[in-house]
């Protein structure tokens, strides 16, 4: 067994949970274990007795009680990322800093790991340090999918300030699809609560169910979702381009309410049928002929003030090759979008 430590906390863990920096110190310590010595006071922060989910401060200390010899810190290897990898995720890099750094995301590549997932942005970010010691942290992610911008943090305390300012909804992420059908009224909003379906799984097996706001109170577990949508061009009634804001970050939130309100996203064979072809009455995911069967969802950008410069950013990101060659098919172009589509929401 080891001795008590005494353990600082320094800038860059900085709003971190107190479960997940013990992890990464002490990554043989299973989280019941941290639980455990949590609720026995054992685990203390400044003296004080604390839950795994308490953030930590820059300057606390942390009471580290005796661990197990195989719980003792331990350097952690560095992620081997291939030169083929190593090309792609460098060349997905839209914009970066000292601070953050934006891609766009490639729709197909997971943005974390899990069973089933060994290659995924987070394990590539390996490749994105550009210089620095630590490699980029994600503040946020996208379906599997889903093509788009997507932020990592080039430290610990920038990542948990740009979480908290996404948590409070204080960035601005606007979103085109390609629908089955044209929605009627062009603007609006819907407000269907979500709530996860019985018999899914975790991460991309999941599955959503829309609960009309009436019924919200009386399901459990059903939370409030907001989603703006703005119709920008459309093709007869067969299919539209839509831009959409989440005004809540819930999962699979845009599929599940483009859906629920009979415009299916094109090529999302979860929410509109993996065999079902729109034959122009606003049902179905599969277009046909030389659409692309892909998932027609694009994170287009996302605005946020920088947290060291204060200034206000907007990185935007070039459409998938799919969803441009769509574009082409339909007659659209990105340069007919107006610069906020959702002006007469406002």
């Amino acid at each position: 067994m080891s001795r008590v430590q005494m353990l600082p906390v320094g800038a860059d863990d900085a709003g971190q949970r107190l479960d997940r920096w013990f992890r990464r110190i002490f990554p043989h310590v299973p989280q019941g274990r941290i639980e455990k010595m949590c609720r026995k006071g054992e685990i203390r922060v400044d003296g004080g007795r604390v839950k795994g989910s308490t953030r930590l401060e820059e300057g606390q200390e942390v009471r580290i009680p005796p661990l197990p010899e195989g719980a003792a810190p331990e350097p952690t290897k560095a992620a081997t990322v291939s030169n083929a990898d190593t090309k792609l995720i460098q060349d997905a890099v839209i914009w970066k800093d000292d601070h953050i750094i934006a891609i766009n995301k490639p729709p197909g590549l997971p943005t974390q790991g899990g069973s089933k997932q060994t290659r995924h942005v987070d394990g590539l970010a390996e490749a994105l340090k550009f210089g620095l010691d630590d490699r980029p942290r994600l503040v946020h992610r996208l379906d599997k999918d889903t093509s788009g911008v997507l932020l990592l943090a080039r430290s610990r305390k920038i990542a948990a300030d740009l979480t908290a300012a996404i948590r409070h909804r204080e960035t601005r992420k606007i979103y085109w699809a390609v629908v089955a059908g044209v929605p009627v009224p062009y603007l609006g909003e819907i407000k269907y609560a979500l709530v996860k379906a019985p018999g899914g799984g975790a991460g991309a097996g999941e599955k959503m169910r829309c609960i009309h706001p009436d019924e919200m109170k009386a399901t459990p577990d059903a939370k409030r979702a907001i989603t703006q949508y703005a119709t920008l061009y459309r093709v007869a009634s067969r299919a539209a381009w839509v831009a959409m804001e989440p005004i809540t970050g819930r999962t699979h939130q845009l599929r599940a309410h483009m859906a629920e309100i009979g415009h299916p996203i094109v090529g999302d064979g979860k929410y509109g049928g993996s065999a079902q072809e729109n034959m122009g009455d606003g049902w179905g995911a599969k277009m046909g002929g030389i659409i692309s069967g892909k998932l027609h969802l694009h994170a287009r950008s996302i605005t946020f003030e920088h947290p060291v410069t204060r200034k206000s950013v907007t990185v935007t990101a070039p459409l998938p090759e799919h969803m441009a060659q769509t574009f082409e098919t339909f007659g659209w172009s990105p340069d007919l979008a107006k610069d906020d589509p959702f002006d007469a929401l406002t």
